[in-house]
């Protein structure tokens, strides 16, 4: 794949970097950067931040006032930040998570059973709380298991980012 980050790599076992390549190919057309890369601005308007890659909803921006904190649940659909790294809308605000290996911030410490169960499930962790939209895992789900464990692989196989994601912020509720 031209532009590969993995490209560069060596000393990989070849059937390694074969699964890497085809779970990032999966995240690829998957468009696992729409949401989960912060964006730099170009003339051609946002494209990920390669120095950043699927780090998530950048910890240090701060999100102004949602229309649920304004004018209540009922009279809105959605609203996103400029780099689609958040969203809210009627189940709150959803931040996109850190799926590099960093192991205090990312999926570091998951294992390839437990990114499974989450994406079947549905559930952070396979067990947690549920996983907000706009994330389309019951799409995700529906990959076969050698399709996820090489999306996986791709992931455990970026750079680490160091960036703690907020939690999800419950809906106002019109209170």
């Amino acid at each position: 794949m031209a532009g590969s980050v993995f490209a560069q790599q060596s000393g990989v076992d070849p059937g390694s970097m074969a699964k890497v390549k085809r779970g990032e190919y999966l995240a690829a057309t998957g468009h696992c950067n729409d949401c989960h890369s912060p964006k730099l601005m170009t003339a051609n308007g946002p494209v990920p931040d390669p120095k950043l890659l699927l780090s998530g909803h950048p910890a240090a921006i701060k999100l102004p006032p949602t229309p649920d904190k304004i004018i209540g649940p009922a009279s809105w659909g959605g609203v996103f930040t400029n780099d689609l790294t958040a969203w809210s809308g009627p189940w709150g605000t959803s931040f996109a998570a850190n799926l590099t290996p960093d192991r205090g911030t990312g999926i570091g410490n998951w294992t390839e059973q437990t990114f499974t169960q989450a994406m079947r499930t549905g559930k952070h962790l396979g067990v947690g709380r549920a996983i907000l939209p706009p994330m389309p895992w019951y799409n995700v789900a529906r990959l076969s298991d050698e399709d996820l464990s090489a999306l996986f692989a791709y992931l455990k196989a970026l750079p680490p980012v160091k960036n703690a994601v907020p939690g999800p912020i419950p809906p106002n509720n019109g209170k």
